[in-house]
């Protein structure tokens, strides 16, 4: 590290960080933001996403006890604050070099990573596995699950949901709710939770509801309990996530330490027997100018300079394999009508979007859902249709 912070020289782990005072926990994340803005521009990374989470990150550190209690980040993009929080701040300046730390969670690398991730949608399976490990071992500690709402779109996700709502198993997650994954979101609940953060009721009733979200703290009695249920359906008229079995709460500012941090330690201490759902909203980029503007909110950069946010392109006399792959494929199906294509979620890193451009009604973004991809394709298949994807993940 090579700046002299104010607090961050002097954390190393999640137990230097809690001996911060809350009220300047905004000047850790702001140092957080700082450290890895200038790390990663110098090793070349995901930027934007850990932009997104940096209160977050420096709030679940401070309210949970990590390691002991779990924490799962759904994809490696979001993890660099975590690293830094986590031992591994003298390091971040390697990543994704040669023996450098991963540019993803890595249970090798790290006590604080239990579940290694590289993609999306598993946070909530594999919190749930966690937590009934911890129940059949009587072990008290918690699972928090962080997942985005460009991967909670995925099956995996729902199947899980379910499962957690019915098993009863008290488990956190954490909906990272920024309206971008790596493209533009697609599908039904991006217009869901759209509407539910938008509703005019629950926005002329929130500080009334943010005041009722501290009564599933344990001070309070189950009439409680059951009168801010039916408080809760009356504001927001109910949501999905209820009826899986979730105990939901927000959507809150997940940028604003000051409802984070009560909320978090609300739930830590809830004695509600099942799922909890905190549902935050965030902006992917945030705090760096550049990555903010950008269409893609500087998801994954190469080396740039800080002061102006241009980025170092290597150069190569060699075309990229995605633009060879989707000029040939453009080149073919215009030669053959039965030609189709299908991305999850990626068009632009997998040349798809040269495809889609020039056939837009036979191109397919079926947002984060290879399973449901694999099978949609299969059925266009049985009608005699070739469908071609590239997935560099």
């Amino acid at each position: 590290m090579k700046k002299n912070y104010q607090f961050l020289n002097n954390i190393n782990f999640p137990s230097d960080l809690k001996k911060v005072s809350e009220d300047n926990l905004q000047k850790v994340a702001d140092e957080v933001r700082e450290e890895m803005i200038n790390a990663v521009s110098e090793t070349g990374g995901h930027l934007g996403a850990g932009l997104g989470v940096v209160e977050l990150t420096v709030a679940l550190h401070y309210v949970f006890d990590t390691p002991n209690d779990k924490l799962i980040w759904d994809v490696g993009h979001q993890s660099y604050p975590h690293k830094i929080l986590t031992g591994r701040k003298d390091k971040i300046r390697t990543l994704r070099q040669g023996d450098g730390l991963s540019g993803f969670t890595k249970r090798s690398e790290s006590e604080y990573d239990p579940f290694g991730a590289a993609h999306s949608s598993t946070s909530i399976s594999s919190a749930l596995g966690i937590a009934e490990a911890n129940k059949l071992e009587n072990k008290s500690s918690n699972v928090i699950a962080v997942i985005g709402d460009g991967a909670i779109s995925a099956g995996m996700a729902y199947e899980a949901m379910n499962n957690a709502g019915a098993s009863k198993t008290k488990i956190i997650v954490i909906l990272n709710d920024n309206d971008m994954s790596i493209a533009k979101p697609v599908g039904a609940m991006r217009t869901y939770l759209a509407k539910l953060f938008t509703g005019k009721i629950y926005f002329s009733l929130r500080e009334t509801l943010k005041l009722i979200t501290s009564a599933f703290s344990k001070r309070f009695s189950a009439k409680a309990g059951k009168a801010e249920d039916f408080f809760r359906s009356a504001v927001t008229g109910g949501t999905l996530f209820s009826s899986l079995g979730f105990y939901y709460a927000g959507p809150i500012n997940g940028h604003d330490l000051s409802s984070l941090v009560p909320i978090l330690k609300n739930a830590k201490e809830s004695r509600h027997e099942g799922p909890i759902m905190i549902h935050i909203k965030t902006q992917k980029g945030k705090g760096y100018s550049y990555a903010e503007k950008a269409n893609d909110h500087y998801h994954g950069v190469s080396k740039f300079n800080v002061e102006t946010g241009e980025q170092v392109k290597s150069k190569s006399n060699l075309p990229a394999y995605t633009k060879v792959f989707a000029n040939t494929l453009v080149k073919h199906a215009k030669k053959d009508s039965k030609i189709v294509g299908i991305t999850a979620a990626m068009p632009g890193g997998t040349g798809m979007d040269i495809f889609g451009k020039e056939f837009p009604n036979r191109m397919f973004d079926v947002g984060i859902a290879e399973q449901h991809a694999v099978t949609f394709a299969a059925g266009l298949a049985t009608e005699g249709y070739k469908v071609y994807q590239l997935d560099l993940r």
